[in-house]
């Protein structure tokens, strides 16, 4: 079996791109020295989080002259994400911490102010610079096909500038900025996306560059019709518990409650809708963007000891190519043995397990409770603090769970109220969010916009607003919610809580600038399909990502 050598010099998930490559018939080989490097054939650098901290990791270990020597012998070299990045010349991220120099360019942040940033979902890769003939592409990319970006800082497309040096470039766009999703030359293939976690898309790219094949035939069953640009981001979420009978299974809630009503079949058991596993991969064949586990009863339980729930990550990730998010427990704890686990430590376990991103709940709300009782000073030890700064603020999720209060007059409470169109019973025409942590059981003296503008300070790099007024009402988000949110964070949020049919996900996406919408009950009912959604959306105007055949292997 052929193999590939990858260098694992940062933190972050390369489980999935172990997997994927595993999935295309190569095997993986560890670079463990800059020795190793001069041994291998196909290297791929993959990197997530910061570059200055990436570049320090690889000149530290010694290998910036080892794969400057790799790249100059001519074999096949693979950059991704901030492991293309290392080859410019440096970024606006860390000035001090040069590049590897070998491509002329430096990263700047995004700087259009209506955009999100991150820059967090799929969007193109289209070659600027390659002949008309439909059937050649580059490296396996499609003009029209989606890939999945997670970055806040990007290389600027300038025309001409780096394709009079033989450089074949593939760019996106995001707001009025147009910046390089990948670049190639010889033997260099760097992408700014993620091909291990862009669905068949990606894998098709992988495979292209496994195969040493830069100029790639694409399927032609691929008839795409998708414009340019960052599409409208569909999530499954699974919220995951043990049964009374002790497995694993999905299960919904309506306001948070997880059994059935009394005098329904099962009436009084946890409501069982599958194998966590086996509705992941629906979703993921139905065409879901991104794929997030809720544990929602790991504040019962040691996450260190949480084995079920990593191999549930473990076997999902062997299959599924896109992004997965972890939710519960992602907090400091102490082992049974006595030993105290750091988050980091926590975050690591499930990383490690197949995780892209955390999702952070009851933890945010007190370590926001704790800046603002000291005059909004951040004391680096939050959960939020420590796995930003160790994997990219784009790894971290805060979940937040709002329920509406009620009051006569905003001047009857010292928190953010809006004037509602969904009046009390009393006819209060004002109200504030206030948030809950144990999983809507405990109300806390904070409402919603104290709460994501401090864990933005923090460093999460995305908001998962759910709503316990909505939560099981099928009624459709709590628009007035989400846009209260929206106004007030620049950071992506992800509307959460209401959805029962496609035209739910409609109405949000055009009443308001979030940046993803997710969905649960209706798709675990089987109601509803992320891809009946996905068609809905594109017939009604929206950019969303189509489904499109894989790589030849895996045909």
């Amino acid at each position: 079996m052929p193999s590939v050598h990858l260098l694992d010099h940062v933190a972050g998930n390369i489980r999935s791109l172990v997997n994927a490559i595993e999935k295309l018939g190569f095997t993986v080989e560890w670079i463990k020295s800059p020795e190793d490097i001069l041994q291998a054939e196909r290297l791929i650098v993959p990197g997530v989080g910061h570059f200055g901290h990436c570049l320090s990791q690889i000149s530290q270990g010694g290998y910036s002259e080892s794969i400057k020597h790799h790249v100059s012998a001519g074999k096949p070299f693979l950059g991704i994400c901030v492991g293309m990045q290392a080859l410019f010349e440096g970024s606006e991220e860390d000035e001090a911490v040069p590049g590897l120099g070998l491509i002329k360019g430096r990263l700047n942040r995004f700087r259009d102010s209506d955009k999100s940033v991150p820059h967090i979902g799929w969007n193109s890769a289209k070659p600027v610079n390659l002949d008309s003939e439909e059937s050649k592409t580059f490296y396996g990319l499609h003009p029209n096909s989606k890939y999945y970006y997670v970055h806040s800082y990007a290389v600027p497309y300038r025309k001409g500038f780096l394709e009079e040096e033989g450089w074949t470039v593939a760019t996106a766009q995001y707001g009025n900025e147009e910046f390089i999703g990948a670049i190639g030359r010889g033997n260099v293939f760097a992408t700014q996306f993620h091909p291990e976690k862009s669905g068949q898309a990606g894998l098709r790219v992988l495979e292209a560059f496994l195969s040493n094949q830069s100029s790639h035939l694409v399927d032609q069953a691929v008839e795409l019709k998708v414009q340019p640009g960052l599409t409208r981001r569909v999530i499954a979420c699974l919220d995951v518990r043990s049964n009374d009978a002790g497995d694993l299974v999905v299960t919904k809630g309506d306001q948070y409650d997880v059994r059935e009503k009394p005098g329904a079949v099962g009436g009084g058991q946890v409501r069982n809708l599958g194998k966590p596993v086996d509705v992941a991969k629906r979703y993921y064949q139905q065409g879901a963007d991104e794929i997030t586990f809720l544990n929602i009863t790991s504040f019962r339980n040691c996450p260190v000891q949480d084995a079920p729930m990593l191999e549930v990550l473990r076997r999902a990730s062997e299959t599924i190519f896109v992004p997965l998010t972890i939710g519960g427990g992602i907090r400091e704890t102490v082992d049974t043995d006595g030993t105290r686990v750091s988050a980091l430590e926590v975050a690591k376990l499930y990383f490690k397990s197949g995780a892209d991103k955390v999702s952070i709940g009851g933890d945010a709300v007190t370590a926001a409770e704790d800046y603002y009782s000291s005059g909004k000073v951040l004391n680096g030890t939050t959960a939020i603090e420590v796995i930003s700064k160790a994997y990219g603020c784009q790894a971290v999720v805060v979940s937040v769970d709002p329920k509406k209060v009620y009051v006569d007059d905003p001047k009857d409470t010292s928190h953010n109220t809006i004037k509602t169109e969904f009046p009390s019973d009393k006819g209060q025409q004002y109200c504030w969010y206030q948030c809950y942590i144990k999983g809507g059981r405990e109300a806390r003296d904070i409402d919603v916009r104290q709460l994501v503008t401090a864990v933005e300070a923090m460093g999460a790099g995305e908001i998962m607003l759910n709503s316990i007024d909505k939560d099981g009402t099928n009624s459709g988000f709590d628009i007035e919610l989400v846009n209260d949110v929206k106004s007030h964070v620049k950071i992506p949020v992800i509307a959460s809580s209401g959805a029962g049919d496609p035209t739910h996900f409609r109405e949000v996406f055009f009443k308001t600038s979030v940046d993803a919408a997710l969905g649960a009950g209706m798709f675990h009912r089987q109601e509803y399909t992320v891809g009946q959604v996905k068609e809905y959306l594109a017939k009604e105007g929206l950019l969303v990502r189509p489904l499109e055949p894989g790589p030849r292997r895996l045909s």
